[in-house]
């Protein structure tokens, strides 16, 4: 009997997180729509305003990025492709490995993702923190 309510305490505490993380999720969408971006965009976004290299133009290879955002690597690809259509991020060769493949941020991608940036912390304060 314990057993049975361990388990479905677990499975209870499972289904609030899935819940909470979809609520999240809708409120990033919704809030970060009217910049044009999804969640998923402002995510690659900061992982790319994030990174630290000493290197001219930060960028990180498509693997790293991927290892970081919870896409499969096609949807990455995808949105990557659409950042780069829309001029807000560059990809280039990787010197390295030539089979693969860098993302750097250029002006536009930066000060986009400043702009969003406050926004898209606002709705994580509000969404997960308690009070």
């Amino acid at each position: 009997m314990a057993a049975q309510q361990a388990e479905q305490a677990l499975v209870e505490q499972w289904r609030d997180i899935l819940a909470l993380h979809a609520r999240t999720q809708c409120e990033l969408d919704r809030a970060l729509h009217g910049h044009g971006l999804c969640a998923s965009d402002f995510e690659v976004l900061d992982v790319l305003a994030g990174c630290r290299t000493p290197q001219r133009t930060p960028s990180y290879r498509v693997q790293e990025i991927s290892e970081r955002v919870h896409l499969s690597q096609s949807a990455l690809s995808r949105l990557i492709a659409r950042l780069e259509k829309e001029g807000l991020v560059e990809r280039g060769m990787c010197p390295e490995d030539r089979r693969g493949v860098k993302v750097c941020l250029t002006a536009k991608g930066r000060a986009l993702h400043g702009e969003v940036l406050p926004v898209q912390r606002a709705v994580l304060a509000r969404m997960l923190t308690d009070g």
